[in-house]
């Protein structure tokens, strides 16, 4: 059985992972600048922890010798678009290429990089193609693409690196934006839909991320030394997939479309003010089709996701209504926590 370094082990992504590998029998090492493990696996002797400000993938010296002993890394962390545009350039781009150098000064050849499909920006076709002309919208899908510049140079150097591109992911443990949505639909609210909700936006369930990212790490090194979309197979249009959030609270609410062009101006505007926890890629992209082609990972890979994009919203919710004592009253700028709704919390009364 190998031993995984995970990178923002103590992350959404991060615990979904160290769970499918413990399954697997496999030991797990979750690096994280997250102080709190606060999960039942960290008693798990199987995982190492290191958790304090200094395990930080910036901390170049700290990384490489937190590292040592491990068989692959799977690199899980990243300041996401809410976090400062400095910290952003800092950790998903140097912080990424730390992780490479760590990886090579402890013989590791083989590093998975998780990026995203912000790298497309916003895109005037689909399905988007391994192949497409990468344009990052904002500071985060800019140090994602010059991430994956920075990984292509590590493979020059003998290192297999495959770099999986996944649609936004849910599952247990996920909050962030989406805890918006199931906050609304179990105080039996409506829910604001930006544009008419007939475009069709892909999602990903976190199980199939770990089946995706698993596959990576096990197969020959010329297989997986790629770029790999991945993605629900199944997804219906905006409206229609998020309305199962609704129907399933059961209050008989409904999405409610509105106007594109003078809501997004309005959130671009509370934005600038800082009233809203809704950011450009958010809000920008919500109204318009987003999905890629999942046909390279399940022909090269043999992937095959299990979840449909209402499965996997479905599956967040009960996960949510389960849990939601542990994190009521916490917020912040992660998926682990709920984002502060700011003015949408008092949108939230007229629907």
């Amino acid at each position: 059985m190998a031993k995984y370094f995970i990178t923002g082990g103590a992350g959404f992504l991060g615990i979904n992972l160290i769970r499918y590998l413990l399954e697997r029998g496999h030991t797990v090492v979750s690096y994280d600048i997250e102080e709190v493990f606060d999960y039942p696996e960290a008693e798990d002797e199987r995982v190492t922890i290191y958790g304090t400000k200094k395990s930080d993938i910036r901390d170049l010296a700290y990384l490489t010798e937190a590292m040592a002993g491990c068989d692959l890394v799977v690199h899980c962390a990243a300041a996401l678009p809410l976090y400062s545009p400095e910290d952003i350039y800092t950790t998903d781009l140097e912080g990424s290429r730390n992780v490479m150098l760590a990886a090579q000064k402890n013989g590791i050849r083989r590093v998975i990089q998780i990026s995203s499909t912000a790298v497309y920006g916003i895109p005037d076709h689909h399905p988007l193609l391994e192949t497409d002309q990468l344009t990052g919208v904002g500071p985060y899908g800019i140090a994602k693409i010059e991430a994956e510049e920075a990984c292509m140079a590590f493979r020059e150097s003998g290192m297999v690196v495959p770099i999986i591109r996944p649609k936004s992911f849910i599952g247990p443990e996920r909050l962030g934006v989406f805890a918006l949505l199931y906050d609304w639909a179990q105080d039996g609210r409506g829910f604001p839909m930006i544009g008419n909700g007939k475009n069709r936006y892909q999602l990903l369930d976190v199980y199939d991320l770990c089946a995706a990212i698993y596959l990576c790490a096990t197969l020959p090194d010329d297989a997986v030394n790629d770029v790999f979309n991945v993605g629900a197979e199944e997804f219906a249009t905006m409206r229609e997939d998020w309305q199962a959030v609704l129907d399933e609270a059961g209050f008989g609410k409904k999405i409610i479309p509105f106007p594109k062009t003078p809501v997004i101006w309005a959130l671009r505007f509370l934005e600038a003010l800082r009233l809203s926890p809704l950011y450009k890629w958010v809000y920008e992209t919500a109204s318009e089709d987003s999905f890629v082609s999942i046909d390279k990972a399940k022909r090269v890979l043999g992937w095959r996701p299990r979840y449909s994009n209402k499965d996997a919203l479905l599956r967040n919710y009960a996960w949510y209504l389960e849990h939601q004592e542990r994190f009521q009253g916490a917020s912040g700028v992660s998926h682990r926590v709920p984002w502060k709704q700011g003015i949408l919390g008092f949108v939230k009364r007229f629907f």
